[in-house]
């Protein structure tokens, strides 16, 4: 076929599929490039349009940025590059020795949204011996980016004994690990840590809450 000027190409409809060949003349040589080349690492911009896979991110730490809307004053990022949900295994510790436990259930879920990790969990402890200390909920699936989270968490138990003027209990994420501490809540001044003398055999503790990675 004569040369001809892409003017001058006859029109189609069948796509590219990306695995054509296209001859460039280069110093006088006659080479060939393959339209997959072109294309690769070049931005597409689109109006708009569906999918029928899934998108994939390919680097680590890129996603979808909002910066196009306009931000709150104490914004800090608008990049969300960050989507997953899963299970973890919730366990008791103490904060000073560890106490002998034998569990009948062990069952945690989280969903993280950006930094944001919204999690569940349920334990039930079949016996305990020993351990002293503040009581620990450890394997949290992310480590905690912030300490006192100003998110608030749900902990509903039995056979969990109170101190005096608590009737309450919060769980409070500890910064840089994957646990947090029971903490009593009640008439007090301040809040107060559940000790392990103070968690039963049979005793059943539910959380449910959110903190920031």
């Amino acid at each position: 076929m004569a040369d001809l000027k892409i003017s001058q190409l006859t029109g189609a409809t069948t796509p590219l599929a990306g695995t054509e060949v296209l001859p460039i003349v280069q110093s006088g040589s006659t080479v060939k490039v393959s339209i997959a080349d072109l294309t690769a690492g070049r931005a597409v911009a689109m109006a708009g349009g569906s999918f029928t896979d899934n998108i994939t991110q390919s680097t680590a730490g890129k996603g979808f940025n909002f910066s196009a809307n306009a931000n709150a004053a104490g914004m800090t990022s608008q990049l969300m590059g960050w989507y997953e949900e899963g299970t973890w295994t919730p366990s008791i510790d103490g904060e000073t020795t560890s106490p002998t436990i034998t569990y009948s259930l062990q069952y945690g879920v989280y969903t993280r949204i950006g930094r944001m990790v919204n999690f569940g969990c349920r334990i039930t402890v079949s016996a305990i011996v020993g351990g002293s200390g503040n009581v620990l909920i450890k394997g949290l699936p992310f480590t905690v980016g912030l300490s006192n989270s100003p998110y608030p968490s749900m902990v509903e138990v039995s056979s969990v004994t109170f101190g005096l003027g608590y009737t309450s209990i919060g769980f409070r994420p500890l910064s840089g690990t994957t646990q947090g501490r029971l903490n009593q809540i009640g008439s007090a001044v301040v809040s107060n840590p559940t000790t392990i003398a103070q968690i039963a055999s049979n005793s059943v503790i539910w959380i449910s809450g959110t903190y920031m990675v």
